[in-house]
């Protein structure tokens, strides 16, 4: 679900969501060093789209019923909901240089508006981020389109088009600070892009099996194929 191109995308993987520890490092003298000072920036806009085979009307019938199955779909990351549209979701673990941090951020999915769903982070009630602080911004909207699938009806066809602004600020702790900025900077950047691939392949091959088959909808063999 994660491409720099208009071109829609089903994806597999095999990566797994590992679990989540502290972001504290052990010092030399055995106490936890904290995170101190400016914290640092990165930034992510990624955009892409996945193919639904039915009409739009189906598809938003779906989305607006995200109680049903957006916790099932983000399996295997820890999902709780938060009031009638929101969740806490623990992501995973994820570092480098010895450093761990803990992506565990609340999501409101907000109802849709002039057919554009939209989802921003919200404070997750007696939790506070270790470190790390991350601003989630993304818009969805439907695109009816003309499929080539011979199994299914023309017309049938739903794209189902996303657009993701990710902020993460990082309170680093001293020993990763004495590192060169540069080094930094790009180690995290290709940090930030893995784990939004890694989830959002995930949960894109997820939602379109849990359509289809809640909609008993046969999911097309080109849908399968990686483009």
């Amino acid at each position: 679900m994660l491409s720099k191109n208009t071109d829609c995308q089903s994806f597999e993987t095999t990566e797994a969501v590992l679990s989540v520890t502290s972001t504290l490092e052990e010092a030399p003298d055995g106490t936890q060093e904290k995170a101190v000072g400016t914290p640092t920036r990165f930034y992510g806009r990624y955009s892409d789209c996945m193919e639904m085979y039915a009409a739009p009307g189906t598809v938003a019938e779906y989305l607006d019923s995200h109680a049903s199955w957006f916790s099932r779909c983000a399996e295997p990351m820890k999902v709780e909901p938060l009031g009638e549209n929101g969740y806490a979701l623990v992501i995973g673990r994820f570092g480098a240089f010895g450093y761990e941090v803990e992506p565990k951020i609340g999501l409101e999915l907000l109802p849709p508006e002039e057919g554009v769903y939209r989802t921003r982070t919200i404070a997750v009630p007696d939790y506070q981020p270790p470190g790390y602080d991350v601003d989630y911004r993304s818009s969805l909207r439907l695109v009816e389109n003309v499929t080539n699938d011979a199994s299914i009806s023309v017309g049938e066809m739903t794209r189902v088009e996303w657009e993701l602004d990710l902020t993460v600020d990082i309170h680093f702790p001293k020993f990763i600070q004495r590192l060169p900025k540069s080094l930094i900077e790009s180690t995290g950047d290709r940090l930030l892009n893995q784990i939004v691939r890694q989830v959002s392949r995930r949960l894109t091959r997820k939602v379109q099996e849990d359509f289809h088959q809640s909609c008993g909808i046969p999911f097309g063999i080109n849908s399968n194929k990686k483009r």
